[in-house]
């Protein structure tokens, strides 16, 4: 009854101010958007929080439009999740934008993060668009991988993922993405390690370990491969552009 009683006067005060919630068939468009990868589409239905004719979910001006922004984000999390992007990423993605909403002082700052956030998941999607075209096996070896970076992958690993041979997943992915197993796993390894190299002050070795590179003159070798140039040159290109200007210590970024 108390939960009555106080829907009735929320009702009642909305209806007196012009508090309005956004039509749930724009709202689910909007999500759908960014789980398309459209970012035309996700541009016209974006709509900033109006401090003054939102949901009131927090007394405090601030507060009320974290939560709504923090809300949104979990929504767009399981619009891309269910459109192709791949679960942990998809939720480590979350779990950094939801600090930032946390940190930020002012509502003018909550918008711009607002506006930021949607547009990094609509490009993120737009980049695993082709993994629409895979099949279960695949896409299932493919979040495995992801997962397991820093971990040995092997073919009988990726088999028992995916539920099929090992011969029979090795020409599936390659039919599928364009290059072998061994190379996609490389090709994913120098991702992780280009962020290391830029966002941590962990060395080479440390990096060619991690990512279980079987020496480092090999990493090296590999990761010229990929850039053009050696994880030495890359990091002197690229390090000192990404210091933080509060001299905090770099942390390794999730995989």
């Amino acid at each position: 009854m108390e939960i009555q009683d106080e829907l009735t006067k929320v009702e009642f005060k909305n209806r007196e101010h012009l508090v309005k919630h956004i039509a749930y068939d724009r709202e689910m468009a909007f999500f759908q958007s960014i789980g398309n990868g459209n970012m035309e589409e996700m541009k016209r239905l974006f709509t900033p929080f109006d401090i003054e004719g939102m949901g009131k979910l927090s007394e405090n001006p601030l507060r009320n439009i974290k939560y709504h922004l923090v809300i949104s984000v979990a929504m767009i999390t399981r619009y891309v999740i269910e459109s192709g992007m791949e679960m942990e990423a998809a939720y480590n993605l979350s779990d950094i934008y939801i600090r930032k909403v946390d940190a930020c002082q002012d509502e003018d700052s909550v918008n711009r993060l607002h506006e930021q956030l949607c547009e990094e998941y609509v490009h993120r999607m737009q980049a695993c668009k082709k993994r629409f075209l895979f099949s279960k096996p695949v896409a299932l070896c493919i979040d495995f991988i992801y997962n397991n970076l820093h971990e040995k992958i092997t073919l009988d690993d990726l088999s028992n993922v995916s539920g099929v041979s090992m011969s029979y997943i090795s020409k599936l992915f390659h039919s599928e993405v364009g290059i072998t197993i061994a190379q996609y796993i490389q090709k994913k390894r120098v991702d992780v390690a280009k962020n290391m190299l830029v966002f941590t002050e962990y060395t080479i070795s440390d990096i060619s370990n991690y990512l279980q590179f079987s020496t480092e003159s090999y990493f090296i070798s590999v990761f010229r491969k990929f850039c053009g140039l050696t994880p030495k040159k890359f990091r002197e290109l690229h390090f000192r552009i990404n210091l933080p200007h509060d001299g905090g210590k770099k942390v390794v970024p999730s995989v």
